[in-house]
């Protein structure tokens, strides 16, 4: 144990490095740390880091470097660096930042606590980096962000080879978890009053190629279907390659499954596709569209888009905004091509110049922009169900108004007002109430709310309590089998 000592974790990147981060919290407290507070200076400084983006070196050293002299002034103060960067800078972290105590990777996650009690006894940094998987992450405790809604990771690594993306060569060739194991986590969250899980994989509709089962993850969404108590299933992120009509039936047909879809269309020319070894065409993309939004009219669709690759020419990046303009997209998550070390991109000839790629980036987003926009226009006047969250989005403090997700992700600010409602609104109720302005980046709903239903996660928000989950290790190798054993979780706030 350590007698209280008081650690932070700083993460930075995708849904899965949050998640990660649940599970070095997990572990820090069952090692005997205690979350620090806002205004104290903790004896213990996690960063779990990203690697996709170019600035991602630079940023962590940098915050490395505003910590040296905290460091200096208390040197019982321990510092930690893992994910993604440090998987692949390695050794090259303490070189650089020599006050950095523990170096580790995404393999290793599992290895924190002995690695922090290693360097303190040795006086000397400590850096561990294994090639490959040996404990799955879903084995370690977590400490959950939120009471509401929950990540769960159904998968680990990428079996593709997209030549701009990194990933695959720090997290490693898929692994699987058995059905078994994920669908206790889900029962195991639920048990603690969430509402809603999120499952997790680099390309989750590939799941089950490890243990020989083509259609896993549609038979994984239709099981989260008979879950009592679950209200709400999100999954991120499928590749389009991969993604086939059982999935899109097991989405229709099992009602808490939202109607959203995150799909990852990167660019919409052809002859950057085959550059990026993105198996799929924009013929192929946009037929997938359509068969979901055949299924599933309110499907709200987003996406990730890369501006800039080597070689776009004016009429590849034309291409882009041709299947933008088709697919009509919610939202997007819009990038200008990063050059990573280490990916066959890199070594691309035609890097474009900055002010090409600023410039062709700027008309995209505001095309992405202008659809969205009106696609939310089209939504005002329309009742919706809100999960009602913590933090998200920026509020007018003058209505005093609260923030929800709908069932197909966008966020809605509402008013907490009327008859309707049951004492407070809190976060992890739900609530209904009408559309009255669309944005293009969020809905405003100003009216009374239509009903409001108080809930376990709302107790557990108001009461300051977060869940805990012990390791899930209890699995089945497929489905058909019987029902799995349930799994034992700590209390809220333990």
């Amino acid at each position: 144990m350590n007698g209280g000592k008081s650690y932070q974790i700083r993460t930075f990147g995708c849904q899965m490095n949050v998640h990660d981060s649940e599970r070095l919290a997990g572990q820090l407290e069952a090692a005997g740390y205690v979350p620090a507070a806002a205004d104290d200076a903790p004896d213990l400084v996690v960063f779990n880091t990203c690697a996709v983006r170019e600035n991602a070196d630079n940023k962590l050293y940098g915050t490395l470097g505003h910590l040296r002299p905290a460091k200096d002034a208390n040197p019982g103060m321990q510092i930690a660096v893992g994910g993604c960067l440090a998987q692949k800078d390695r050794g090259e972290i303490v070189k650089r930042a020599p006050w950095v105590d523990v170096v580790f990777g995404t393999h290793n996650l599992g290895a924190l606590p002995v690695l922090l009690e290693r360097a303190r006894h040795n006086a000397e940094a400590e850096v561990e980096i294994l090639e490959s998987l040996e404990t799955f992450p879903s084995t370690l405790p977590a400490r959950r962000e939120s009471a509401y809604s929950g990540w769960v990771s159904i998968s680990v690594g990428c079996n593709n080879t997209c030549t701009f993306c990194i990933v695959p060569s720090l997290r490693g060739k898929e692994r699987d978890r058995r059905p078994g194991e994920i669908l206790s986590e889900v029962e195991a969250l639920v048990a603690e009053g969430v509402l809603e899980v999120t499952l997790l994989g680099q390309n989750v509709n590939s799941y089950g190629v490890e243990f020989g089962e083509r259609d896993a993850f549609s038979q994984l969404l239709r099981a989260c279907g008979t879950i009592d108590g679950l209200e709400r299933v999100r999954f991120t992120s499928p590749h389009p390659a991969a993604f086939t009509d059982d999935v899109i039936d097991a989405m229709a047909d099992t009602p808490n499954v939202c109607p959203q879809l995150h799909m990852p269309l990167q660019s919409g020319s052809d002859r950057v596709l085959r550059e990026m070894r993105r198996s799929y065409r924009s013929a192929r993309f946009l037929s997938i569209l359509d068969k979901v939004r055949a299924r599933i009219p309110d499907a709200a669709i987003t996406t990730d888009i890369i501006v800039g690759f080597p070689g776009e020419t004016e009429e590849d990046f034309q291409a882009t905004l041709d299947v933008v303009r088709a697919a009509r997209f919610s939202s997007a998550f819009t990038f200008q091509y990063s050059k990573r070390p280490g990916t066959p991109a890199a070594e691309l000839p035609d890097q474009l110049p900055k002010q090409v790629v600023q410039e062709r980036y700027d008309r995209l987003v505001e095309l992405v922009n202008e659809i969205a926009w009106d696609e939310n226009k089209k939504l005002v006047g329309r009742k919706v169900e809100l999960l009602v969250a913590e933090g998200e989005g920026r509020k007018d403090s003058e209505t005093r108004r609260m923030s929800g997700r709908a069932r197909d992700g966008r966020l809605v600010h509402f008013t907490p007002a009327g008859s309707a409602i049951d004492r407070a609104v809190r976060p992890g109720d739900i609530v209904e109430t009408v559309i009255t302005y669309g944005a293009p980046h969020h809905l405003v709903a100003d009216g009374e709310l239509l009903s409001h239903r108080r809930t376990r996660a709302g107790d557990n928000v108001e009461a300051g309590r977060r869940p805990r989950t012990d390791g899930v290790s209890l699995g089945l190798p497929s489905f058909g089998a019987p029902a799995p054993q349930p799994v034992t979780t700590g209390g809220c706030g333990r």
